[in-house]
């Protein structure tokens, strides 16, 4: 949704802000007054290309700034941060051609700006190859509308679509095993024999080994160090019998001055404290254990460990891995027959039951494109276009061309008349009917419809009278759902806006266009404009009686 638009330096306009309803927002203004500047400044926030043409003479840059907001988190691409769903969008276009881009001030590729804006933005006219004029996004379009009938069976679909693309990767993968080089079958062999001539499965292991060694090669020493300490704790003159002595004197002397004794009990305790030290030494220099055998054996164990770090490492996990990738690949080779008519049993399998759901989804599609239509349809005949219609062609594809979305394609066919043919909607040469065409799509779509912002223009081409009345009441009903801004001659259009703006441009040696909203009684001058082409009485009161009951429906 976009809640402002700046402009600076584009074509004829100097500074012009714009800030469109949440409704319907008309923009008017005479022949060559520069509406076609402002649309400019729209595709250079979808990503547009960037053209040094439209730097306004004598300035040495464009700058269109945009702020719009995300009311649906599930509308922000993936990768994208945006705080409470808010992005400021800024294209800059030098006079050399050179174009820089930011969203929030950080720094962005048009790429990234129109991944971010395009989807949300929608620019309706005969000139753009907007979303809607694609064929490839016909089927979303549909889906769109009958979510509630398709949903189901396209989720099943795309479940045993995937279910099948995996079964395939692993046909495909145990003919690839099935087919390893002798190089390769040789090396994951001597790979699995040297690895289980060593026996490795648990990865702490070279860990606990390294601290066992450290223990049993250096055996003499903790003994030493230990019976040492035992010693000095607890052997005749040692350091507890020193303690004893010296809280005995100071328990006797406490007869004569209570606070020694507080003194002998603090060394009591020290004296506890020692003791337990001495026993726990003595404890431990009693279990070290002098076995040559096993201090040989842990050697040679530790040194089998590092040899196979040094191979497969760095650590025992790679080891393991190692080996579970050569067991598995001896495994293919010597189960090759067995293994792939197994996949192939699971491969058609699950491309039966992707053919089941295919037919599910292509019954549902069937069913609903006829009656997408007819909706379209019926808003067309709204728009006084006749016996103009929409067809929705389902056509089947190939199984090698079935995608995540169906196993057919969508393609939006329009009829000019009853007695017509019909031809693809990409291929319809009037601008006008293209536009009322995309705007009949977009009010049957309402809020099934991804697109937030819809910018038509030349929508009115060639329009007038009762049509231009319908006109205006299908867009009304349009900007219900979605943020509707269009440019617009038709005086019935701009009286049903929510917001009304005036394009202009001065006369002088360097022209200037200049953008502002109107209301009230300048409202009604601009729309007596429209009407007549000149502001007299006549088209003043009907200009007001427009506006009046416009503003009553």
């Amino acid at each position: 949704m976009i809640d402002e638009i700046h402009v600076s330096n584009v074509a004829l306009i100097r500074d012009a802000s714009f800030s469109p309803s949440r409704g319907l927002t008309a923009i008017t203004g005479e022949t060559g007054a520069g509406k076609t500047a402002l649309l400019s400044a729209c595709k250079l926030l979808v990503g547009g290309r960037a053209d040094k043409a439209a730097v306004r003479e004598g300035a040495d840059r464009l700058s269109v700034e945009g702020r719009l907001f995300f009311d649906n988190a599930a509308d922000i691409p993936e990768g994208v941060e945006l705080e409470d769903g808010e992005a400021v969008v800024c294209r800059r276009v030098s006079i050399d051609g050179r174009s820089r881009a930011s969203v929030n001030g950080h720094m962005a590729s048009a790429k990234e700006i129109a991944r971010l804006v395009a989807p949300t933005l929608d620019l309706c006219s005969q000139h753009e190859h907007q979303a809607l004029m694609r064929p490839t996004t016909h089927l979303s379009l549909l889906d769109a509308w009958a979510k509630d009938s398709i949903s189901e069976a396209h989720a099943n679909y795309l479940s045993a679509f995937e279910a099948a693309k995996r079964a395939a990767d692993e046909l495909s993968r145990v003919k690839a095993a099935g087919e390893a080089s002798t190089a390769r079958l040789d090396e994951a062999r001597f790979t699995l024999q040297r690895i289980d001539s060593v026996g490795v499965s648990d990865e702490g292991e070279y860990e606990e080994l390294a601290a066992r060694l450290e223990k049993a090669e250096n055996a003499e020493s903790l003994v030493s160090a230990t019976n040492c300490a035992y010693e000095s704790l607890s052997g005749e003159g040692g350091a507890i019998d020193a303690l004893d002595a010296a809280a005995s004197a100071l328990e006797g002397a406490s007869a004569y001055d209570k606070t020694l004794a507080d003194l002998a009990s603090s060394l009591r305790e020290a004296s506890y404290v020692l003791e337990d030290v001495s026993r726990e030494a003595l404890s431990y220099r009693d279990s070290v254990e002098f076995d040559c055998d096993a201090l040989e054996e842990a050697q040679e164990r530790m040194a089998a460990l590092q040899g196979l770090l040094r191979a497969f490492g760095p650590r025992l996990s790679d080891v393991i891995a190692a080996r579970e990738e050569a067991a598995e690949l001896v495994s293919l080779v010597d189960d090759a027959e067995e293994r792939e008519r197994t996949a192939v049993r699971a491969l058609e399998a699950a491309e039966r039951e992707l053919s089941e759901a295919a037919t599910a989804l292509d019954t549902a599609r069937r069913k609903m494109a006829p009656r997408f239509a007819q909706a379209v349809s019926k808003v067309m005949a709204r728009l006084e276009m006749g016996s103009a219609s929409l067809e929705c062609e389902v056509s089947e594809l190939p199984r090698d061309k079935w995608t995540k979305e169906g196993p057919h394609q969508v393609e939006f066919m329009f009829r000019p008349g009853s007695g017509m043919q019909a031809r693809p909607l990409a291929r319809i040469a009037s601008g006008g009917e293209v536009s009322r065409v995309m705007l009949a799509i977009k009010v049957a779509l309402g809020e099934a419809d991804s697109v937030d912002t819809l910018l038509f223009d030349e929508v009115d081409a060639g329009v007038g009278g009762a049509t231009a009345v319908a006109l205006a009441s299908v867009l009304a009903d349009l900007a219900k759902t979605h943020q509707v801004i269009v440019v617009t001659h038709l005086a019935q259009v701009a009286v049903a806006a929510d917001v009304h703006y005036v394009v202009r441009k001065t006369q002088g040696d360097v022209p200037e266009t200049s953008l502002s909203v109107v209301s009230g009684e300048e409202r009604a001058f601009e729309i007596a404009r429209m009407l007549s082409g000149d502001v007299t009485e006549t088209s003043l009161a009907h200009a007001r009686e427009m506006l009046h009951n416009a503003s009553s429906e």
